[in-house]
């Protein structure tokens, strides 16, 4: 089982390393890594929702107006609470992990492992 430092850090490199994300972090950002820490909530579905949304933003049709870079950590939340309140298909972490993995902005440790730590 991760410490909560190891669980906070593993999250926020992961936000740093996806494309359209902010290159820095805000106080914001730590606080809710750390309050979802709290609440218990997994790894795995945190990177799954973070996954998820990052996925659906570079699907979306190259007509389709350009979205802002995601500013914030908070703007997953509606993707956790998705994946939160649902059983994923098997393999569906890995197949996001490998699907995204060449669009990541830097490699992170321990990024296709992450989730059979906890």
């Amino acid at each position: 089982m991760k410490t909560k430092k190891q669980f906070v850090s593993a999250i926020l490199q992961l936000y740093l390393a996806l494309p359209e994300t902010a290159s820095r972090l805000s106080k914001l950002d730590y606080r809710l890594a750390e309050d979802l820490y709290d609440k218990g909530i997994s790894q795995q579905n945190i990177e799954t929702a973070m996954l998820l949304t990052t996925a659906r933003r570079l699907a979306r049709s190259p007509q389709a107006p350009q979205l802002a870079p995601i500013r914030s950590l908070h703007y997953f939340m509606p993707a956790l609470h998705e994946v939160t309140g649902k059983q994923m298909p098997a393999g569906y972490l890995e197949y996001l992990r490998t699907n995204l993995q060449g669009l990541l902005k830097k490699p992170v440790a321990g990024f296709r492992q992450s989730s059979q730590t906890e």
